[in-house]
Parts: structure tokens; sequence; C-alpha cells
């Protein structure tokens, strides 16, 4: 595996549409729910997009599996970019969108813990090691490489075991998302509530969830949204473009999963017709914790200017992300969906109130039964349920 594997050291990806300089215009650019007048705010549109976390190929790392690949290059790139989406929603959860990333500055203390989450080892929560693993219950062999759908069903699975997070990870079903099950999925009693035998989420206001209403959550659980679409059949369709773009206006954006075919990047934002992207096709050496407890972070941000490619060059299978931390932000999500993505004829996807009632009953991802914890669980991805697998799309056609 490893003769194989490093061909692809160092490996930087180029090509011909990739547009390295932002050209001197007045139009506004978009990065993850932020605009930024690329004539007169350059510097911070370039600081916003160096803060975001950028997790590459690595090598030599402890070995997956413990005989499998100790580096990621040439299979790893849809992962690593499940990871800076994830990442990105992690910031948002505890340091908020406007939090800001300076080289060499002391950050907070949950940056820190934020960082480790994802640090090649498999003792930590969102791994390589681990999404590689978990990947195995996907039907996807340990090296072989993931479509964004899987990605989404793998980190939803992670997620149950990340306590300290505590996301809802709701991942949509055929271009579907569906408000109740959501809410169901979100809506959670304080702990103490739960030992004085009071009524769980799925009882709370029966007669407004029958109606597919809901009243205010006592509490909601932080949601990672993500929408796995297939916007054409071999190339983008275009009449997707408007409300694809219209996607990273919202402030709820985590961008999106996507790329060319075996070649993935996460796309942040967009200058009129150019997709704007981090790239994780660069192979870096392990890093691990120091003696202090902290991580040295320098090579997981990107400083330079960052990759551009026309939209309509990008595979037509992708995966949208969004972060609703509250229970508004998610309301507030479902108004410009409504204003924005469904006035479109051929809608990129659907928001429906009620859950299907052709679809199985949704019952909201629980956390396993396992005897083991931390790294431990990955052996036990027999005992969770499977889901579909990443070619499991509807294909949305003119």
């Amino acid at each position: 595996m490893e003769s194989v594997l490093s061909k692809y050291e160092n490996q930087i990806t180029i090509f011909a549409d990739y547009l390295e300089e932002f050209p001197d215009t007045d139009e506004l650019v978009w990065i993850l729910g932020k605009q930024h007048l690329l004539k007169t705010e350059k510097s911070k549109l370039l600081s916003d997009i160096s803060a975001r976390l950028w997790f590459t190929y690595r090598r030599k790392f402890s070995p997956i599996g413990g005989t499998g690949p100790s580096s990621d290059a040439g299979w790893g790139c849809m992962l690593r970019c499940g990871q800076m989406m994830l990442a990105q929603a992690l910031i948002c959860r505890h340091l908020g969108r406007d939090w800001n990333w300076e080289k060499q500055k002391e950050q907070p203390k949950e940056y820190q813990r934020i960082l480790q989450c994802f640090l090649d080892r498999k003792d930590c929560c969102y791994s390589i090691h681990q999404m590689a693993q978990m990947g195995v219950g996907e039907g996807k062999s340990i090296g072989e490489w993931f479509g964004p759908n899987t990605v989404a069903q793998v980190l939803k699975k992670l997620a149950l075991f990340d306590e300290w997070n505590s996301l809802a990870v709701y991942v949509s079903m055929d271009n579907t998302v569906v408000i109740e099950d959501i809410k169901k999925m979100c809506c959670v009693l304080p702990s103490s509530a739960d030992r004085v035998g009071e009524s769980t989420p799925s009882t709370l206001n029966a007669s407004n969830q029958s109606r597919g209403t809901f009243d205010c959550c006592p509490a909601w659980k932080p949601l990672l949204l993500i929408v796995p679409l297939r916007l054409g059949i071999n190339q983008i369709n275009p009449v997707y473009v408007d409300a694809f773009k219209e996607c990273f206006k919202m402030p709820q954006s985590l961008g999106a999963l996507g790329g060319k075919p075996n070649n993935a990047y996460y796309f942040i934002g967009f200058l009129g017709d150019e997709l704007i992207f981090l790239d994780p096709h660069t192979t870096q050496t392990f890093v691990n914790t120091e003696e202090n407890g902290t991580v040295d972070d320098q090579t997981f941000h990107c400083l330079q200017s960052p990759q551009r490619m026309n939209i309509l060059n990008l595979d037509p299978s992708v995966a949208l992300g969004f972060f609703c931390k509250e229970e508004k932000d998610f309301d507030n999500w479902c108004s410009l969906v409504q204003k924005e993505i469904l006035k479109e004829n051929l809608r990129m996807f659907e928001l429906v109130q009620k859950h299907p009632s052709h679809w199985p009953p949704f019952v909201p991802p629980a956390k396993p039964e396992v005897t083991t914890s931390g790294a431990e669980f990955i052996d036990s991805t027999e005992q969770l349920e499977e889901s579909d697998l990443e070619e499991d799309f509807e294909i949305l056609t003119v």
C-alpha cells in the first residue's frame, strides 16, 4: 500500500480552470455567509479564508487499523473535506462565525480542543482513522475513495460518540429536508427534567406535531444539516447554479463538499461564477500534541491565496452543509430556503413540514449500546444501523 501511495507525496493538484489571484473587480465575494468587497477588503477576505481549519493529506501517522496505510495521500481527500466542514461547524458552535485566527497568537482553549478532535490518531473522535474505519460500515474499504454522501453518513455516526460537541447531525434523504424530523431530533429536555420523569420531546405538544407545527423547544441541540445532492448526470445542470450560490450567502452556511471525480474540495464561497475552495491535495507530515498538551497549528491553516474554479466544471455530486446553533437559526434557514431555493421551477432540493407518509418512520439516531469507548468503538460498527450508500441519489434533470 505504501509503495502505491508514495507517488502522491507532496501532491498539489492543478487544473487549467483554477484561477489563483483574485481579479481587480467591484464584485462581492461571499465566504460562508459573510460578504467582502474585493476591491477594498481583500486583506480582510484573505484573513477570513485563512482562519478556516485546513485539513490535508498526512503521512507518517500510526497505521489505520494497526496494519493499514500510514498515509491517506491519494484516497483521503473527501474525508479531509468532511473534516473541514465539520470543523467549521464546531468553530461556529464554540467560538462563533466572527472568530478569527491569527498566526502565532494564543487561541482560546476551545480552539485547541476542536483541533485535537481531528488529529491523525485513533483516539481522536474525527480522525482519519475513525472516519476510514467507520466507512467500512458504509461499504467502503479502508483506502477507498469516498463520495460526499458517504462522508456525511460517517460524520453522522461518529457524532453519536462525541459528547463534548453534542451535535445533532441530520443527513437529508431523496433531496428532501423534513422540518418535523429535525425538530424531533434537536428538541431536547434538560437532563434534570428527564430525571423527574417529565415528557420526552416526542410527546411534547402532540397536537401541534400532528399538525406539523412546533412550539419553541425547551432546549435545542446544535444542528449540523447536510444535504447530499446530485445536480445533473455527468455535469452540473446550469439551472441549479443560482440556487447553489445562494446557499453560500446564508448565515448558516458551512459550504459544500464536491469537486471532480476522485478529487474532492471544500467549497467555502464564490466570486461571480467561480467557486472558492480549500484544497486537501497537499501531503504534510503528521502533527501530534506537544508536551504541554497543545497542537502546533501552523500547518492547519492555508496562508496562500485560495483556489477557484468555474462552477460549471463542478462534478454534479455534492453535499451542502449548514449549522444551526439555536432553533431560531434553523427557523431562519427554513425561511431563506423558502424564499431563495424553492422559488425555482426546478428545485435543487425540497423542504417539507411533515414526514412523508410513504417513508419509514423517523427515529432520531442514538448512540449504540457498545461496551467500548473512544477509539475502540470503531471495532463495533456492525452494531450500527447501516445507511444508504453514496450512489443512492435521486437524479435531478430538466
